[in-house]
């Protein structure tokens, strides 16, 4: 359904070297670093289930994180799930919501961790346990 998704930073350098960290544990080689014709610069990883990018915003104005939006990212375990969070802490991330763990509910069980990156994007780390 999604090919890609983007979020602005206002701290390019930072936020490559936290993504790079907490993506890593997905397995995810460190983004690739663009600059768009307006000489700004992106940064790519790709998925085989997608591909994330940073940019510095095109239009000058400060990035801003969106309330009430969400970036999943999925996770191949719960251990995975604790993985990206702590690394995520560890590169400057803030821990929010329950601490990593399974949440039952709805949909089954759900092994869930929610942070903050250094932009105030909230990232949620899923994997489906039944």
């Amino acid at each position: 359904m999604f090919s890609h998704i983007m979020v602005g930073t206002n701290d390019f350098d930072r936020a490559k070297a936290f993504y790079d960290s907490v993506l890593g544990t997905l397995g995810v080689k460190p983004g690739m670093v663009n600059v768009a014709a307006t000489g700004h610069k992106r940064a790519f990883w790709m998925h085989p289930g997608g591909m994330f990018s940073i940019s510095e915003p095109i239009n000058n104005e400060p990035a801003t994180a969106s309330n009430g939006s969400t970036i999943g990212f999925a996770c191949d375990s719960l251990e995975q799930v604790k993985a990206f969070h702590d690394a995520a802490v560890a590169a400057g991330g803030t821990s929010i919501e329950d601490a990593p763990g399974p949440r039952v509910g709805a949909m089954g069980t759900l092994n869930l961790g929610y942070v903050r990156d250094l932009d105030g994007h909230k990232l949620c780390m899923l994997h489906r346990a039944g």
